[in-house]
């Protein structure tokens, strides 16, 4: 399984090894790291509530129901557009102050 991390054109990939087992304060410190690169302080975003949720979803999916996923699109997170794309990918887009995407995408892993 793989998070990408998007803001503005730069990128970040993180791969989640075991969805059921993950090191989240790991994933969370790199998401910070790469905000501040960009003069960003996205700690206030709640990042670190959204992406366990995102990773549970798209873990659902990994056995062809794209269900899961799409409960955690319908259901929403705070200021967060999240939608549902073909495939079990999960997406949230929230918009920052300087006009920028701060966009974070989960991708089951394909076999």
């Amino acid at each position: 399984m793989d998070i990408d991390i998007r803001i503005g054109k730069e990128s970040l990939t993180i791969n989640i090894e075991n969805p059921h087992r993950f090191d989240l304060t790991q994933i969370i410190r790199n998401i910070i790291d790469f905000g501040r690169k960009k003069g960003l302080d996205i700690q206030d975003l709640r990042v670190e509530q959204l992406i366990p949720r995102m990773i549970r979803g798209v873990a659902g999916c990994e056995g062809g129901c794209p269900s899961n996923a799409k409960n955690v699109a319908k259901e929403g997170f705070g200021n967060f557009n999240l939608s549902y794309v073909e495939g079990g990918i999960l997406k949230a887009v929230y918009s920052l102050s300087n006009g920028d995407p701060f966009e974070i995408k989960v991708f089951p892993e394909f076999n």
